[in-house]
């Protein structure tokens, strides 16, 4: 049996008079690859900030391994995420966009170049550090922004729609990049995206529609992703 990572209960979110979020309940299993699907303004993204931390839902709770983390900034989540935008630095060369979170956590300097070389490597950008962003293709971009993920050693990686702004190839490339790590790493990996083709290759795909769960359903039979297309 599959061990509870992430539990969202009774999730509420309100912006004005408009309820985003209505009582929604969801569990994410450790090791898990999972597909948040719905369309635009279904509330899957306001779900990825409140489990990372950047929003407080109005009402409701949400538990990381069992503890309640409400309260809880996102640099003391063991919850990274890499944004549609990518978030990088244009002021910073590539070195120091994936050093940044690990700055703020105080990393001795000698163990931060260890992990951030090793994290650019699994994203296959060994040697690119001293590059400026501006110089890189978007595919290369959304590589440095998991990267910047993944230097952290997080348990659960969040991703909104990281093949949107990527032609097919690159963005099959960076499905693909996603699903080895969480093999790899065992890292818990969120997938949210509006793109039906993504589902299946999850091992569970969450549908949301107008703030609620529509269908949480187990993929027994997962399609691999050099199968999937779009």
């Amino acid at each position: 049996m599959s061990k509870e990572l992430i539990r969202l209960q009774n999730l509420c979110m309100a912006y004005d008079d408009e309820l985003v979020l209505d009582h929604l309940n969801l569990y994410i299993n450790d090791k898990e690859f999972l597909t948040l699907l719905g369309p635009s303004g279904c509330g899957k993204t306001t779900t990825l900030r409140i489990i990372g931390g950047f929003q407080k839902p109005t009402s409701g709770d949400v538990f990381f391994d069992g503890v309640r983390i409400n309260d809880v900034p996102p640099h003391k989540r063991k919850v990274n995420t890499v944004f549609q935008k990518y978030a990088l630095f244009t002021h910073m060369n590539i070195f120091e966009n994936v050093a940044f979170g690990l700055r703020i956590s105080k990393v001795p300097e000698a163990e931060l170049r260890e992990r951030v070389e090793e994290a650019l490597a699994l994203v296959n950008l060994a040697g690119y550090g001293k590059r400026s962003v501006n110089s890189l293709s978007g595919g290369q971009q959304q590589r440095v922004a998991i990267a910047r993920a993944l230097a952290k050693n997080p348990r659960l990686l969040l991703c909104d729609e990281p093949t949107g702004a990527l032609d097919y190839k690159t963005g099959k490339a960076v499905l693909k990049l996603l699903y080895d790590l969480s093999r790899e790493r065992n890292t818990t990996v969120v997938i949210i995206t509006h793109n039906q083709a993504i589902a299946p290759m999850a091992d569970r795909v969450i549908r949301i529609r107008s703030g609620k769960i529509e269908s949480n359903e187990v993929n027994t039979n997962a399609v691999p992703i050099d199968e999937i297309e779009w």
